[in-house]
């Protein structure tokens, strides 16, 4: 599981590729490769505070775009630095399904050295797909 910045996609934006075992694995290493380009070290990030996380989209590169703006989302509404906690990836006939929590704290100046702001997830080269061992995603942030 893990994460790559991509600097030949979308220069003026952040763009990466995540990579995970599982999609659950693939979709904790995207929301860390999101907050990895908002805050310096992510060690910093304590799990003190939880929110509860239900998504459902009719396809996966979808239901990911959701899970990163829940993230932003709640950094711009609450001031929040959120992680997944536990997710789980449902693939059904119509809907996938993201179930589990978001766990962070507070931002705090003092304690997160902040980057960049990420302002939304965009649709741009979106792509989540099965490779071999597992899943990869490539995701643009718009900055």
């Amino acid at each position: 599981m893990g994460y790559r910045y991509l600097s030949d996609i979308a220069p003026a934006d952040a763009a990466f590729e995540a990579d995970g075992g599982s999609l659950e694995e693939l979709f904790c290493a995207a929301a860390d490769a999101t907050l990895g380009v908002m805050v310096e070290d992510l060690r910093t990030i304590e799990c003190r505070i939880r929110r509860p996380l239900t998504l459902a989209c009719d396809a996966l590169d979808l239901l990911l775009f959701e899970l990163l703006q829940e993230l932003i989302y709640y950094k711009d509404s609450e001031a929040l630095l959120l992680r997944p906690c536990n997710p789980r990836v449902e693939i059904g006939e119509t809907e996938q399904r993201l179930t589990g929590s978001l766990m962070g704290e507070p931002m705090d100046r003092s304690k997160h050295r902040l980057l960049m702001d990420v302002k939304a997830v965009t649709l741009h080269r979106l792509e989540v797909r099965a490779a071999a061992g597992g899943w990869k995603a490539t995701v643009v942030l718009d900055i």
